[in-house]
């Protein structure tokens, strides 16, 4: 709903008010006359005026017909406001005129719902709430007479009305005694319902059609009016009502509202926005806003009607979430104001700054002053200041007044400032004391500090612990007593601090795409489809989308824009989601299906995806979604929703301060043999190891050969080979060449590098036996490509080679990728953003290669090798897997030296320690250079040594292999015994002579 302090909106009106307080003010007699058939007003204006200087009369698109002075006729030029100079006290203006309303331009802003301003005339109805007459500047006595067809009822400010029948029609006299801004009128073909309340009459003028509603509305009128009574003072009128618009607003007057006729049919008005425009009745009606130095009462109202409903409801914190989401979503760095620069709410941004933001600064002000004082101040503030302006200074002084504390710092830090506090959590441990829990965390505020009163809550075994702290620095230690077995540290749970919510608080939602700074919207590359989505495209395209092909869009566009998808079978959302959103359900099905998700590749943004079934469907639901900007997913039928949810976020800032501590019993834990019988017959099994570690490849080996035992058809699907060296795996394990050759074609020690004896005896038992070895991964080259610049990075013929489906939306996944890519960040200029793109790329690929090799193979299982990162807590490669062929699968491995939670694995495994044999070296160091392998250095007394090797050596031959690389000579060199003799064939240079080829002959030591 939109309040108007003043009947008409004049930017000059606005910034300053005419009189000062207490001085004389001008009465403005008006008469006017309706005829609703031809949208036709005309009207005569006197007004005396107190005098004092120069006049100024704004017309707008009126007609003045004459204007005199005390008698005297004034030019009145063509355009532009009327302008008369030193005015004497008590002269009388007089000023004839007329104007045509058709309402043609009259339409509904979408980012500013409820603001319809303008005169509009029909027979259905009339609605003049600005430009109707010529308006002076500042504070009057109104006094009014309209003249409307017979049926018709008028509405004004008034606190009584006078009804006369005329030869020209219905003759209402409104009787309003108070200064005010300026006025309005409405009129139609109203039928009335009306109540009492301790000598207040109130009244529902409703159309025939929804007259139905009138006695709900009254109803509800007679029970807001008498809360703000018990909460403020009396009410400042005799009269109230509720009055129906012919036009889709949402205004409060004195003495009235003017609820549109889509707004009064919609079941929750009365128990929400009803409310907010009755309590305008005290707060924005009787008592003004100086607008000069801000506008304070949208602020209150919100506070004191939409949110006090809502926690009288017990969500409270949930209403003030939403308010701190809408700053997050709508309000950047170039729209952001101070409160003392809101004047108005023009749009999106400064909504969510003068109505939330403020309404926060009254519940922090409740807070920091008890709710005793809170309540005393409004209502001295109310009394004091009634039918006067009041400044944010006046309501200062209330508060302090009432709490005999000096708030001046409060005032100027949250009225002045642009930004909001950005709270974070650091260094959280608990410490037993004396023989008590105490936690105890730093509090740190990323730029200026504020001073707040941050409310923490630690939740032990035993309870919770509820603590406010004050902090006014950047960076604060903090401490807190706690119950045994502290479990979670909870900053701000409630939201009872303005501030910036935090990327884990923060669900997707609509406004988080409607609101973002940088907007795109990605359409179908085919035509047909893209006309689906016309209607859609325009409307996004008028509030500053930019609009892009599927075929078209980068991965810089993700990361710069929040986004919203067009059709459910885009390439960008197989690109990045693997497909459909998981927020639609069962599939798009009829109508019109909007879901917002995390952009997986901008944090701070959010990427979209919308489904029409029809052209017709989209073109209904378009003009409705902006509505909706705290859900998470939409969904629409023939124009009406159907279906509207939220993705959950945790509430307030949260560390887990638990010490996690899993016991086993040995005489109970389940052997190998046990695990191994328990998983035997699941399609896929996951065996995690870390690297180098000897004990798990031996695990790895023990499930391998309990399938082969049970005659199981079963692949090895490995990590530690590249998927374009399948063919040099294949050759391997048909016999077909030597492990010496395996090693060197597959490159394996440049692309893995490891001990190869840590996975010799798993290679040569399916050698030995014929068991297909899958190689799972990626190129390296292209993986680090993408960890470098990205996806975006590929060429068209590298693209061909990677998954067209991947799926980024792994939140957790995500969180440890990024505390791994902190801890351990070397290469300069490399982003999260392509660590985990990269991250995901290799994933993606191994799960792939799962579950191409399982279609390919009906009636497979398959182990799978993998490091423990890609298999832990399913988020690597199983789920990705899973999403793609649905079979079920088992997660097995060794958490020794992680930070582990239960559902880490199905089954963990504690092995004893072994090392693994190790590979023969001659004591060389090298280098590949121009010339080949060079010699760098040779350890005194090794093999290469005593056979004479030298420094700047280029080994060209080791065993008869050609060598290029390292690699290439640890393959030659692998599986040899001490005593064995290798001839190294080599190329010496000399200085004064052509270089030299020889050959060494090393001895294996």
């Amino acid at each position: 709903m939109k309040f108007t302090v003043a009947a008409f909106v004049l930017s000059a009106l606005l910034l300053a008010w005419g009189a000062a307080q207490g001085a004389e003010l001008p009465r403005y007699e008006l008469s006017v006359a309706v005829d609703p058939e031809n949208a036709l007003l005309t009207g005569q204006a006197r007004i005396t005026l107190p005098g004092g200087g120069k006049v100024l009369v704004e017309r707008g698109a009126l007609d003045l017909e004459s204007a005199s002075l005390d008698g005297r006729p004034l030019a009145l030029g063509k355009k532009g406001p009327l302008v008369i100079e030193d005015v004497a006290p008590g002269a009388v203006l007089t000023i004839a005129y007329r104007g045509v309303f058709p309402g043609e331009e009259l339409v509904p802003d979408t980012e500013n719902v409820g603001v319809v301003q303008g005169a509009f005339i029909s027979p259905g109805g009339v609605s003049l709430t600005s430009g109707w007459y010529p308006a002076l500047e500042g504070m009057a006595l109104y006094s009014l007479t309209a003249t409307v067809p017979r049926g018709y009822t008028a509405l004004s400010e008034a606190d009584g009305i006078e009804r006369e029948e005329t030869a020209e029609g219905v003759r209402f006299t409104f009787a309003f005694p108070h200064p005010v801004p300026g006025i309005s009128l409405a009129a139609g073909p109203y039928l009335e319902t009306s109540d009492t309340l301790d000598g207040i009459s109130i009244h529902g003028y409703f159309f025939a059609e929804d007259a139905h509603l009138a006695p709900e509305y009254v109803r509800y009128a007679r029970h807001y009016i008498e809360l703000y009574q018990g909460l403020i003072g009396p009410y400042p009128y005799k009269r109230f009502s509720v009055v129906e618009n012919v036009l889709p607003s949402g205004y409060s007057m004195p003495t009235y509202t003017l609820l549109g006729r889509e707004v009064v049919r919609l079941p929750f008005i009365v128990e929400t926005s009803l409310g907010h425009e009755v309590l305008h009745q005290w707060f924005g009606n009787s008592v003004y806003a100086d607008y000069s130095r801000g506008n304070w009462l949208e602020g209150i109202a919100t506070y004191l009607a939409d949110h006090l409903y809502k926690a009288r409801e017990g969500k409270g914190a949930e209403y003030r979430k939403t308010l701190l989401l809408n700053y997050r979503n709508y309000v950047h760095p170039d729209n952001d104001i101070p409160l003392t620069a809101f004047r108005s709410r023009t749009g999106l941004a400064t909504g969510a700054i003068g109505y939330g933001k403020a309404a926060m600064v009254f519940h922090m002000l409740r807070g920091e002053v008890g709710e005793k004082a809170f309540y005393g101040a409004l209502g001295a503030l109310y009394e004091k200041k009634k039918f006067e302006r009041a400044s944010w200074d006046d309501v200062r002084a209330a508060f302090e007044e009432a709490s005999g504390t000096d708030l001046g710092w409060f005032f100027k830090q949250w009225l002045t400032r642009k930004d909001v506090p950005v709270l974070r959590v650091r260094d959280a441990r608990v410490l037993v004391l004396d023989g008590k829990p105490q936690v105890t965390f730093r509090l740190v505020q990323e730029g200026e500090p504020y001073r707040l009163n941050v409310p923490v809550r630690v939740v032990s075994a035993g309870g919770e612990t509820t603590n406010t702290v004050r902090v006014e620095k950047g960076s604060e230690e903090v401490s807190i007593t706690a119950d045994a077995g502290p479990r979670e540290l909870i900053v701000d749970g409630g939201y009872d601090l303005m501030r910036a919510l935090s990327e884990e608080e923060t669900p997707p939602v609509v406004s988080a795409l409607t609101g973002a700074e940088k907007r795109l919207v990605v359409f179908p590359s085919d035509e047909k489809k893209r006309e689906t989505y016309a209607p859609l495209m325009e409307l996004l395209m008028e509030h500053g989308f930019g609009v892009k092909p599927d075929d078209e869009v980068k991965e810089e566009d993700l990361e710069t824009s929040s986004t919203l998808v067009l059709g459910f079978d885009s390439p960008v959302l197989r690109q990045f989601l693997a497909g459909p959103p998981k927020p639609a359900g069962e599939g798009p099905g009829g109508g019109f299906v909007l879901s917002v998700m995390e952009n997986p590749l901008n944090p701070d943004g959010v990427l979209a995806a919308a489904h029409g079934a029809s052209k017709e469907e989209v073109a209904l639901a378009a003009p409705k979604i902006m509505h909706y900007g705290n859900y998470s997913t939409l969904r629409f039928q023939k124009g009406t929703n159907v279906e509207k949810a939220l993705s959950q976020r945790p509430y307030g800032i949260r560390e887990d301060v638990s010490f996690r501590a899993f016991g086993f019993a040995p005489a109970r834990a389940l052997s190998l043999k046990d695990i191994i019988e328990r998983i035997i017959d699941t399609d896929i099994i996951y065996v995690g190891e870390t690297h180098p570690n000897y004990a798990d490849h031996k695990v790895q080996l023990a499930v391998i050969e309990a399938l082969h035992r049970e005659g199981r058809a079963f692949a090895i699907g490995m990590e530690m080979f590249q998927r374009p060296y399948q063919p040099s795996l294949d050759a391997y394990i048909s016999g077909d060449i030597g492990v010496r050759d395996f090693l060197k074609d597959t490159e394996y020690y440049e692309r893995w590098g490891f001990n190869y004896n840590l996975y010799r005896e798993i290679l040569d038992y399916a050698r030995t036996y014929g068991i297909p070895v899958v190689a799972l991964n990626q190129a390296s080259e292209v993986v680090k490509k993408v960890a470098d610049g990205g996806l975006d990075a590929l060429t068209p013929e590298e693209r061909e080679k990677i998954p067209p489906d991947m799926d980024m939306t792994d939140d957790a996944y995500r969180r440890r990728l990024r505390t791994i890519f902190e801890a351990h960040r070397k290469v300069p200029g490399r982003t999260f953003t392509n660590f985990y793109q990269a991250q995901v790329l290799w994933d993606e690929t191994m799960a792939h290669s799962v579950a191409d090799f399982l279609k390919e193979n009906p009636g497979y299982q398959m182990v799978v090798i993998a490091g423990q990162g890609h298999v832990a807590y399913g988020s690597g490669i199983p789920r990705r897997a899973h999403r793609l062929n649905g079979k079920p699968y088992a997660i097995v491995l060794n958490p020794s030296g992680e930070d582990w939670k239960r559902d880490i694995a199905d089954y963990v495994f504690f092995p004893q320690q072994l090392s693994a044999p190790q590979t023969p070296l001659i004591g060389v160091a090298v280098e590949k250079k121009e010339k080949g392998l060079t010699v760098t250095r040779v350890r005194p007394g090794s093999p290469a040594a005593k056979a004479g090797l030298k420094k700047d050596d280029v080994i060209l031959e080791a065993g008869g292999f050609t060598v290029k690389s390292f690699g290439d000579l640890k393959a030659a060199l692998f599986g040899r015994k001490a005593g064995e003799t290798v001839a190294l064939r080599i190329l010496r240079p000399r200085a004064l002579a052509p270089d030299k080829e020889m050959e060494v002959t090393v001895t294996i030591e």
